[in-house]
């Protein structure tokens, strides 16, 4: 088994930046393959960005490409969403999700099999 805990949520102004962290703990022992997503109220929750178990594959959201970048820290068992430039558009509450299978991107929410309970992120005009 293993907990995700996100943190480093908040609030700020368009254009402005936020870094997010998710510290993976439990079963740290195994790589997991990690993801983010957020859900904005009235939406579906929606993929942000995936990173490999050893970090050398990155792969993120159209919507957020050129300002979003997540990487991972595997000695501090902790992986990272570092947001700049953010937008309105951006406001929601933010996940990080965690699955043993293989190494492939994987960008519906199905397939992961653990998950944060959110970190809320509001960007003000």
């Amino acid at each position: 088994q293993v907990q995700l805990a996100e943190s480093g949520g908040g609030l700020v102004q368009a254009g402005g930046s936020l870094r997010l962290s998710c510290a993976v703990s439990g079963r740290t022992n195994v790589r997991y393959v990690m993801g983010w997503f957020r859900q904005a109220p009235g939406r579906e929750r929606e993929f942000v960005a995936y990173i490999s178990p050893t970090g050398g594959t990155t792969y993120v959201a159209e919507s957020v490409k050129g300002r979003f970048t997540i990487a991972r820290d595997n000695a501090r068992n902790t992986v990272y969403l570092q947001m700049n430039n953010l937008k309105r558009e951006d406001t929601a509450v933010y996940y990080c999700a965690a699955d043993s299978g293989p190494p492939r991107i994987r960008r519906r929410n199905t397939e992961y099999d653990y998950w944060g309970q959110g970190t809320q992120v509001t960007v003000s005009s």
